[in-house]
This record gives C-alpha cells, structure tokens and sequence, in this order.
C-alpha cells in the first residue's frame, strides 16, 4: 500500500509539474503568434503580391492556425519575397546594425527555448538570428521557432495523458483494497453483533430456566420445562452455526477473489515496472542512432567527475564532429544526412570497448569517455575510429560522398568541473576544424 501510495503521488507531482510547463508553452506560442502579426504588419506597403501574402499570414495567425499551415504560408511568403525581389529593383528591407525591439524579443524567447543548452535546436536558431539581414530570413526563424514550441507542447501532453491513465489505474487498485478493506470491516462488525445477541439470547434462556426450576414442585413438570428451554436453546445454536457457516463461505469467497485480484495486480505491477524502466531508457536513448543522448552523457559524465579525486585510472573525452555536415543536409537532405548519422554512430560503438561511452550530443556532435585510458593511448584509439569513419563509404544520388570526422580530445584531471573540461575538449576540436579537418587534436 505503501509503494503504490509513493507511486500515486508521484505521478501527481509529475503531472501538476507538466501542467505548468504546458501553460509556459502556451504563453511562448501566444508570445510568437504576436511577432508574427507585428512583423506582418511592419512589411506591409513594398508590394502588393507580397501584401496579400503577408494579410493571409496575418489572417491564419489570428485565428491561431496550426503549424502545419503557418508552415505552408511562411514557405509560400518566401517564395513571394524571393520572386518580388528578382522582378523589382526595390531593395531588401533590413534591419539597422542595433537590434530592433523584435529581434530583442525573439531572442528572449529563443534564449528560454534553449534553456542554456548550447546543442539545443533553439540555440542555433539564436546564432542564425544574429546573421538575419531581412524579413524573409527573420519569418523562418519564427516559423522554426514556432515548430519547436509546437513540437514541446505535443511532447507534453503526450506525457500528461500517459501519466493521467497511469494515475488512473493506481487510484483503481486503491478502491478496489478500500472496497476489500470496508466489506471486511462490515463482516467484522456483523459477526460481533450476531456473537453478542447468540450470547445474550443463551444467558436469557438459561436464567428463565434457573428461574422456572426454582418454581417447579413436580418432576413431571420440571422436567417439560427443561426439555422446551434446552430445545430453544438448539435452536439457537443450530441457527448460529448455519450463519457463521454462510458468513465464513462469503469471507472465504471474498478472500480468494482478492488473492486472485492481488495475482493480476503484481502481475500489471511487474508490467508497469517494465513499461517505465522502458520508458527511462528511452529517455535516455538517442531515438535516430540508437546510441546514447545528451541527458544520458551527462549522468555519465558527473559520475567520472566525482570519481576522479580518488580514482586510480585515467579517464579521457573525445569531443566529435561531422565535418561539412551542413552541406550533406542542404545537397542530399536529411534522409541522406540521418543514414550518414546512424553510420557513423555505429562505427563509433565497434570502436569502444567494454566500460567506454558513446553517445550523441547535439545535431553532428558526438562524445566518447574512454576509461582507464592515458592521453596518448586514447590519441591511438581516436585516430583509429577518425580512420575507420573515413572508410565508410556513401552515395547519394548516384554520386560518391565522403564523410569525416574531427576530434578534440582532453584528460580529466583531479580538480576538474564539467564546465573546464568540456572547454578543453571543445577548444581542441576547434584547433582540428581550424587546421583542415578529419584531424584528432589533444589538449
């Protein structure tokens, strides 16, 4: 009862926490939904094509039109722009070299997306925001962003409903042991008070008989007045045990179907169990690889930097990224991009060994931690896997690609914190990018 007790108010506290992330989203989309309308009202009046698009824009927005159809109208939006400024001399609108109260605003809401997760898609949105020159670029950040809000807030209420019928079959079983719990209390109480009137109606006899012998002057008839009170007396008892007997067959009935009840409960228990153990490894799992993700590396991370004050073996981090993995995308698409991500993500597993890590941090980024292993043999074993990545061998539309990697590597020392050593990493995988890619550089 106890654990089932935890379970309920833990689910509880999930959903009223989830509730409140829900209604967080629901402000940010209320947030962008008014910079798209502010921002159409400020392009209106360059051109009369690129008015009516910016009024069905305006349109949709106000009637809070799903993503899928603000999508379309952003896309068709830029395809205007685009033939607007190809037939007419007007120049592109752009924005002054200091940012304009919307792009501050759009920041700020970019900012609480990322949430200070620099591998976050809202982060990059953030960098490319600082390089937008004019609307048509500025309207697919929005877009980008608004597909972001939409994606957190379906994730959401996916997770509230799963945990709102989770909640539900626990506060079922509860009833059911309150309902076993109260009819046994009532068949309790409604054998005490048969008990008690058996008793009394027994004693009664018993002290009519004591009185009508004490009265009697003939044997004849004390002895008729003993047999008609000893028969009432059967008969009480006789009807006392045929109770107890109906009421032992009805408590014995109601206890087996509790242990049956009981059996089917441990064995949804047992399913529950699995079925969340599942659910946090997916958590955990990077769904397109198949490897490791962010949140999973950074356990594993803080466990090697607690350990490492009293630990006896080296531990080093490899910091890995896809090089020209923008161009795969932009060239080939992101189908061909995921293939060339699986890939790699797998001939980074065949290349670690038993207690290394693997996992997927960001877009193209990956992180390895190589245990018990100094910096110049973990230089080995990283040039190895830089090799055996070269080695793959891909081909997109009938066209050969060629995909490599680069490497920066560091060794955690003593008196590190995440933060350093993340940098250390970091800095050294910028000196390989730097000096020409497909490079393994150390720290």
């Amino acid at each position: 009862m106890s654990e089932t007790a935890d379970w309920k108010q833990k689910y509880r506290d999930s959903l009223v926490e989830m509730e409140a992330e829900e209604v967080r989203w629901r402000h940010v989309e209320r947030v962008l939904r008014r910079l798209v309308g502010r921002l159409c009202a400020a392009g209106m009046g360059v051109n009369q094509q690129l008015d009516d698009e910016l009024i069905a824009l305006a349109a949709a927005n106000r009637r809070n039109a799903d993503a899928d159809e603000l999508a379309r109208l952003a896309e068709s939006l830029t395809t205007t722009v685009v033939a607007v400024d190809a037939a007419c001399p007007v120049p592109t609108i752009t924005f002054p070299a200091t940012d304009t109260q919307s792009r501050l605003a759009i920041r700020s809401l970019l900012e609480r997306l990322a949430a200070g997760d620099r591998k976050d898609p809202a982060a990059a949105l953030i960098a490319e925001l600082a390089k937008a020159k004019n609307d048509s670029a500025l309207a697919n950040i929005i877009r980008r962003a608004a597909d972001l809000v939409h994606g957190h807030s379906e994730q959401l209420q996916r997770e509230r409903l799963q945990i709102a019928e989770i909640l539900g079959e626990v506060t079922q079983r509860l009833d059911e042991m309150a309902g076993y719990l109260s009819d046994s209390n009532h068949a309790n109480r409604s054998h005490f008070a048969d008990t008690q009137t058996y008793n009394d109606t027994v004693l009664s006899q018993m002290r009519e008989l004591t009185d009508e012998v004490a009265g009697a002057t003939e044997l004849g008839v004390l002895q008729a007045l003993v047999n008609a009170r000893l028969e009432r007396v059967a008969e009480h008892v006789s009807n006392f045990r045929a109770r107890e007997e109906f009421r032992l067959l009805e408590v014995n009935g109601r206890a087996e179907r509790m242990r049956t009840r009981i059996a089917e409960l441990e064995r949804e228990t047992s399913e529950l169990h699995s079925r969340l153990d599942s659910e946090r490894q997916g958590a955990r799992v990077d769904p397109l690889t198949g490897i490791a993700n962010r949140k999973s590396f950074e356990e594993r991370f803080a466990q090697e930097l607690a350990q490492q004050p009293r630990a006896d073996q080296a531990v080093v981090m490899l910091l890995w990224d896809l090089d020209g993995f923008k161009i795969i995308n932009d060239s080939y698409g992101h189908r061909a991009g995921d293939r060339v991500l699986q890939s790699v993500a797998a001939c980074f597993m065949a290349a670690v060994r038993g207690n290394d890590f693997v996992a997927r941090i960001g877009g193209e980024e990956f992180a390895m931690l190589l245990s018990g292993t100094k910096i110049a043999p973990a230089m080995l074993i990283a040039n190895q896997v830089r090799s055996a990545v070269e080695a793959l061998r891909f081909h997109f539309r009938g066209t050969p690609v060629r995909v490599t990697v680069s490497c920066g590597a560091t060794e955690l020392l003593h008196d590190d914190g995440a933060e350093a050593a993340f940098d250390r990493a970091d800095s050294a995988l910028y000196r390989a990018k730097h000096n020409g890619k497909n490079l393994c550089v150390a720290a």
